[in-house]
C-alpha cells in the first residue's frame, strides 16, 4: 500500500472508531459541564477495592435540598473511548437533576463494565454494584433501596446498564439501554477488527466460554424470571449498525414477557440522538422509580 493510501485508510478507521464511540475528535480533553443553575455539580475520587486503585466519578444534583429530603439515584455509564465527564459535557442531562435526582457519572475506562476475564484486578462490575454504591450512600443522603435506583447507559454503556439490571435485579428499578452494544459478547471472529477481537476476548474470554454466557445479556434474558427484573428502556437509531441487534433482543424481551419499552427513530451512533432521548427516557424512569405502574409499551 503506497504511504498516501496507507493516511488515507488510517484516517478512515480513525474516523469510524470516534463514531462508533460517540466521540468528536479533541473533545476528550475539554470539560464543559452543561448545567443549569438549579444544579451543582462535584468530583470525586475514591477508592474502589474491588479495581485496588482510585476511582473518579462525578455527580450531578439539585442546588438546593430540603432538610431531610433524600434523593433517588441514577447511576449514567458512558460509552467505549469516554470518560465519566462525557454525560455532563456532552448532553442536557444535568437539568433532570432539577426533579430531585442524584447523577452519579463513574468512570468505566473501556470495560463494558464487567469482571474482566482476563485481568483478575480489573473487576468493574464489582466496582460498580459495590464500591460505587457503598460509596455513593455513605457520601450522599440518598433513597435507599431498589426502588430508588436506575441505571442509564449509551453504547458501551447501554450494553453494562442491561448486563448489570439483568444480573442485579434487586438493586434497580429501571435500567435504560440507548444504543446498547448489546451483542458485543457473541460477536463472531472478524480479520476486518481484529484489534476489537482480542480486546473483547481479553474483557469477555474465549469464544463460547462459561464468562462469555455469563456476561451476555441475550443468554441472561433467557435465564431470568422476568418478574423479578427491573423496567427496561431500550432505543436505538435507525442509522445504527447496532439496530438489528437491539431489534433482536427487544424481541426476546417480549417473548418472554419482560416490562419494556423500545424505540427506534432518526439518528446516528453519536450524542446528538442520545441526548433527543433524554426526556423521554426520564419520563419513564420518574414513573417507574416512584412506583406508578405505568403499560409496557412495544412500539417505536
Amino acid at each position: 500500500m503506497r504511504p498516501a493510501e496507507t493516511a488515507r485508510y488510517a484516517a478512515a478507521v480513525i474516523s469510524i472508531a470516534l463514531a462508533l464511540t460517540g466521540c468528536k475528535k479533541g473533545e476528550s480533553q475539554a470539560d464543559k459541564p452543561r448545567l443549569t443553575p438549579q444544579v451543582s455539580m462535584r468530583d470525586v475520587t475514591f477508592h474502589s477495592a474491588a479495581l485496588n486503585r482510585e476511582m473518579q466519578y462525578r455527580v450531578v444534583l439539585p442546588s438546593e435540598v430540603a432538610p431531610g429530603q433524600k434523593l433517588s439515584v441514577v447511576y449514567l455509564l458512558h460509552g467505549g473511548g469516554g470518560g465519566f465527564r462525557d454525560w455532563s459535557n456532552y448532553s442536557d442531562v444535568a437539568r433532570f437533576a432539577e426533579q430531585g435526582l442524584l447523577m452519579v457519572m463513574p468512570e468505566g475506562d473501556s470495560s463494558y463494565y464487567v469482571n474482566s476475564a482476563s485481568e483478575p484486578q480489573d473487576r468493574y462490575e464489582d466496582y460498580i454494584v459495590n464500591d460505587l454504591l457503598s460509596e455513593i450512600q455513605s457520601k450522599f443522603l440518598v433513597a435507599t433501596g431498589r426502588s430508588n435506583r436506575a441505571i442509564v447507559g449509551v453504547s458501551m454503556g447501554g450494553f453494562g446498564a442491561v448486563k448489570i439490571a439483568l444480573s442485579h435485579p434487586d438493586l434497580f428499578a429501571f435500567a435504560a439501554g440507548i444504543s446498547s452494544a448489546i451483542d458485543v459478547p457473541s460477536r463472531p471472529f472478524s480479520a476486518k477488527r481484529i484489534s476489537q477481537w482480542r480486546h473483547h476476548s481479553a474483557i469477555f474470554g474465549p469464544w463460547k466460554s462459561k464468562t462469555r454466557r455469563d456476561n451476555d445479556p441475550f443468554v441472561l434474558t433467557r435465564s431470568v424470571d422476568p418478574k423479578g427484573t427491573p423496567y427496561f428502556y431500550l432505543s436505538c437509531g435507525e442509522q445504527e449498525g447496532l439496530l438489528p441487534a437491539n431489534r433482536q433482543f427487544a424481541a426476546l424481551l417480549a417473548q418472554r414477557q419482560f416490562q419494556y419499552e423500545f424505540h427506534t427513530g432518526p439518528g446516528g451512533h453519536d450524542w446528538n440522538q442520545w441526548n433527543g432521548r433524554l426526556t423521554e427516557v426520564f419520563q419513564s424512569l420518574q414513573k417507574h422509580l416512584s412506583g406508578e405502574n405505568g403499560l409496557t409499551r412495544h412500539g417505536e
